[in-house]
């Protein structure tokens, strides 16, 4: 047996959980599912040769420990090497030059003074927006609501709206084209699952009712996210809240449009004001090390959270109510490692109507 050491690609980083853990690839977008031990021998044993570890194990296990290294070689996750120190591990340290880095914004009846608005989210360095329209299209709405983010630091702006007889029609290349900070145009409550894609912009259709923000805060594999920002982000901060501002339909400045919490009103309240409360950051450093069971999650770390709908609304680090399974009906339990029915839970059906909600 030879003296070489196996290593994991900087890339690619180990999260244990309850029963198994996980090889998030955040360079590639993926994951891969691992038993305990062989996280035990990636973390406890590294930069040790095969021939160290398997004297560890007293020479029991030499096949398995050699066809698990060498099953994590074939699927490109490490490689073989001499020099270990010479490849060093990949910084988990997350540094953002945003006061605010994300909003959300409500529309509805009210019409917001978007130049207030967006001034203010550019005065905090913000780059990323999501405006929700809770009515159906009105293109030459958006569009004046668009222009008048022409002068701001905004990279991205998602755009969400209800469905109507007009979107079949609309020409989303030219309007991709004209407004290109656009990211994702979703049209929800459609009649079909459709995607229209652009070079740097996607419109998608759903089936979904968006139509209130009682359908925000869904947990799921769908919405994994797995990457070098989120991930070194969730060993620090709460990758939902952390640097994220709102402002409800009504007006209300508030952590998510989903919370209780409102920080002032639009109206007569500047977002640096709302920011500057005492409690407007007590959410952001929530990180999912913190939270109930998800603590010992192996998928903690490329997950979203959700502090607006949590499975008990008396602890702020309760679990999210919408940890949800692949088929929308289920919650994820990490000491099972199965995705479970949850609808009937005692807990659950208390909080679904604390919080108000019929159905999810």
């Amino acid at each position: 047996m030879n003296q070489k050491i196996f290593k994991l690609f900087a890339n690619c980083i180990p999260v244990k959980g309850a029963k198994r853990c996980i090889i998030a690839d955040i360079q590639r977008s993926d994951f891969y599912l691992i038993p305990q031990g062989l996280f035990e021998i990636l973390t406890e044993h590294k930069n040790k040769s095969i021939q160290e570890i398997c004297a560890y194990y007293n020479n029991e296990i030499d096949d398995t420990i050699q066809k698990l290294l060498n099953s994590l070689e074939h699927d490109e996750l490490g490689f073989w090497c001499d020099n270990p120190e010479n490849f060093p591990n990949l910084s988990l340290e997350w540094k953002s030059s945003s006061i605010i880095s994300n909003a959300i914004i409500e529309i509805n009846h009210i019409s917001h003074d978007f130049m207030k608005i967006f001034s203010g989210l550019s005065d905090l360095n913000c780059k990323f927006i999501e405006l929700r329209f809770y009515k159906k299209l009105n293109i030459q709405e958006i569009e004046l609501i668009i222009k008048e983010s022409q002068e701001t630091v905004f990279r991205n702006i998602d755009i969400l709206v209800e469905f109507s007889d007009d979107c079949l029609n609309f020409d989303f290349d030219d309007f991709f084209k004209t407004y290109q900070r656009i990211g994702r145009f979703i049209i929800y409550n459609a009649n079909e699952e459709k995607v229209i894609s652009e070079i740097n912009s996607q419109a998608f259709f759903t089936k979904q009712d968006l139509s209130s923000n009682l359908h925000c805060g869904q947990i799921h594999q769908h919405y994994f996210i797995i990457n070098n920002p989120t991930f070194t982000e969730s060993q620090h901060h709460n990758t939902c809240l952390n640097r994220k501002i709102s402002i409800d339909q009504n007006g209300n400045i508030k952590n998510c449009p989903s919370m209780t919490e409102s920080y002032g009103n639009i109206a007569n309240t500047t977002l640096q004001e709302a920011l500057n409360h005492p409690d407007f950051k007590k959410y952001w450093n929530i990180t999912k090390d913190k939270i109930s069971v998800c603590k010992d999650c192996e998928f903690r770390h490329i997950c979203t959270d959700c502090r607006a709908y949590i499975e008990n609304p008396e602890d702020i680090l309760s679990k999210p109510l919408k940890c949800l399974s692949r088929n929308l009906g289920g919650g994820y339990n990490p000491y099972t490692c199965e995705w479970e029915e949850w609808s009937t839970n005692p807990l659950k059906e208390k909080a679904k109507k604390h919080y108000g909600m019929t159905t999810m």
